[in-house]
């Protein structure tokens, strides 16, 4: 059998598909739905593909009609599906949710993906092989909620090796997923063995305790050659560690990744060598782009520097206590001193004129990664998550078309000031227009 194909990202995880009521009000009075299809990796696949990525999804969906539709939707976006298992067994999971912001009070999502297909994925069932033949995997914590099947999956796809790819993880914090109260430690675990993790402010504190902003959380997960804190409207904070396992600035076709200490380029040079402290984001204002699936107030982030590891290999760190240097944390038993919180680069959100924030996170992290595998200066890549996560609020379902490279590159070269008072709208992904005409008055 010959070897899988190489691709720029693989991203694994469940697909849904998903009905949009046809008007507002509760599930229980809406006459009719829309059919669409929702899932964070899927999602962050079909927005790679989209920008040019040579991208494949791996999952497994019932053999039935909607099976059907999620496969041919994703890859009528470019996406490889050749991946994809069949249940016969078991079916596709779909949901409904109603037509108000998920971040409302008032908001229904009824799921129908217990003992679904793709719940049932394993190390047994699902082929390695096409998931490890690429130069970024993809993952999220959802997929290690649905069954110890799926956690047993993931772990084995983070686990070190040779041909294991540079590893992606969206931590994603769903608590009414999880089937006890050990999700939490399990989503630090998993986070810890990831080279670049996406993270909400708002979702740290939720899962994991820490409250003191993004240092507080670099300080409890210092692992990650890249942190991307998210912080709600405001913006994102990066850490980005210049030890670590962090090869990913080749053009497609370049070699996959490296093993082992790799620098990384800054925003004036080929190179980091040390990330410079960005000034304290601001608060109030105009509300703007985030990268948050439930909360408008996590949007965009920023990936940061990440400190060296200390000798000995990776110590625990915990998720409570401060972030000051040498307080202990007591997270997952024993006490450890965290290291001194690391400087981190922060990128302010757009102001966008919201829609709805679903697959706004997903957008982010597939902006971000697109600009990483292009090789571009961490600002930019920063900017980039903002723009691709613009388009996915701007619109009302959860995967939205992102804007074209040519319209993201001419936005994220902009001034800091023409940054500052840029305003997006639905529709801004189409208009093709110069940076200076979609400014605010």
């Amino acid at each position: 059998m010959n070897a899988p194909d190489v691709v720029d990202v693989v991203a694994l995880g469940e697909s849904m598909v998903t009905f949009l009521p046809t008007r507002a009000g509760r599930l229980a009075d809406v006459p009719s739905f829309d059919r669409a299809i929702g899932g964070a990796e899927s999602n962050v696949a079909c927005g790679l593909a989209a920008v040019g990525h040579a991208v494949r999804w791996v999952s497994r969906v019932g053999s039935d009609g909607f099976g059907d539709h999620l496969v041919e939707t994703v890859g009528g976006c470019g996406v490889d599906v050749s991946a994809v298992g069949r249940d016969s067994s078991r079916p596709t999971g779909v949901y409904f949710r109603t037509a108000g912001d998920r971040a409302t009070d008032a908001h229904e999502v009824a799921y129908y993906r217990a003992g679904s297909a793709a719940s049932a994925m394993s190390v047994e069932n699902v082929d390695l092989a096409p998931v490890r033949a690429a130069r970024v995997l993809h993952l999220s914590g959802i997929t290690a909620a649905l069954s110890e099947g799926c956690l047993a999956l993931l772990r084995a796809l983070m686990a070190p090796g040779e041909d294991r790819p540079l590893v992606s993880f969206d931590v994603n914090h769903r608590a009414g997923l999880w089937r006890d109260a050990e999700g939490p430690r399990v989503l630090l675990e998993l986070a810890r063995e990831a080279d670049v993790v996406f993270v909400g402010e708002d979702e740290a504190e939720e899962a994991w305790g820490i409250s003191g902003g993004p240092s507080a959380i670099r300080a409890a997960l210092p692992e990650p050659g890249v942190l991307v804190v998210k912080q709600g409207g405001v913006g994102a904070t990066a850490f980005v560690s210049a030890a670590g396992r962090w090869g990913l600035v080749a053009p497609r076709g370049g070699a996959a990744h490296r093993h082992g200490p790799a620098p990384l380029e800054s925003d004036t040079g080929p190179r980091i060598r040390a990330a410079a402290p960005s000034p304290a984001p601001k608060t109030g204002g105009t509300p703007q782009a985030g990268a948050s699936d439930t909360d408008p107030r996590r949007q965009g982030a920023v990936p940061a520097p990440r400190p060296t590891q200390p000798a000995g290999g990776r110590a625990a760190r915990g998720a409570s206590g401060s972030a000051e240097s040498g307080t202990p944390s007591t997270w997952a038993g024993g006490t450890h001193p965290r290291p001194a919180p690391e400087p981190g680069t922060f990128v302010p959100a757009l102001h966008v004129d919201v829609v709805a924030t679903t697959g706004a996170g997903d957008a982010f992290a597939a902006g971000f990664l697109s600009a990483t595998l292009r090789g571009l200066p961490l600002k930019t890549r920063l900017r980039h998550g903002h723009l691709h996560a613009a388009a996915a609020l701007t619109t009302p379902g959860d995967l939205a078309k992102p804007p074209t490279r040519d319209i993201t590159d001419r936005l994220a070269a902009v001034s800091d000031d023409v940054w500052g008072t840029l305003r997006l709208g639905p529709g801004w992904t189409q208009a093709g227009t110069a940076p200076e005409e979609v400014r605010t008055p």
